[in-house]
């Protein structure tokens, strides 16, 4: 009995691999050979964890994840002008623009007069509005605070240098 013939369609599958599905498999592949593989996949893993939990800590507060980080921008940076927001978030002053809209709208924001410099505002936080954003990552800042208390003091200052130096690549960065 012979062997039906194959339909042109399919193709045998070839044991070696085109440079196209080894370059597909190398971005599936995470390194986790060496030690700073290691602190990468970790820093991966808590950005990720940190992005999604912000992403519902907002939709419970009843805002956007851009809304909810441009609050936590002006509580890191204090009053600030939209300019600064746009530098220190990325956005352009249109998406700066909608976002201080929506959340002055919603009471978390106020805009007034830059006394140094009539032509730009300020834009500070109501503080009364972040009473609910204040509970919801109160445990999260507890828990940051007891995982500290297991490091020694003596690493204090690198863990502090490493953020900085993080920081600051992540912030001269664009996608």
């Amino acid at each position: 009995m012979s062997r039906p013939s194959r339909p042109p369609f399919v193709t045998k599958k070839s044991s070696r691999l085109s440079a196209r599905e080894k370059r597909s498999r190398d971005l599936l592949h995470v390194p986790n050979e060496t030690i700073e593989d290691r602190i990468i996949l970790e820093i991966r893993k808590f950005i990720t964890s940190a992005i999604f939990f912000n992403s519902q800590a907002a939709e419970k507060a009843g805002l956007s994840l851009t809304d909810s980080q441009m609050i936590h921008t002006l509580q890191l940076y204090g009053p600030s002008t939209p300019t600064r927001l746009a530098a220190a978030t990325g956005l352009s002053s249109g998406g700066v623009t909608v976002a201080l809209d929506r959340l002055e709208k919603g009471g978390y924001i106020r805009r007034e007069p830059n006394p140094d410099d009539r032509r730009s505002l300020l834009i500070h936080i109501n503080p009364s509005h972040l009473l609910k954003l204040k509970s919801m990552y109160e445990n999260v800042e507890a828990e940051t605070r007891r995982q500290l208390a297991t490091l020694p003091k003596s690493d204090f200052a690198a863990v502090i240098r490493f953020f900085e130096a993080l920081s600051v690549v992540r912030s001269n960065r664009s996608v």
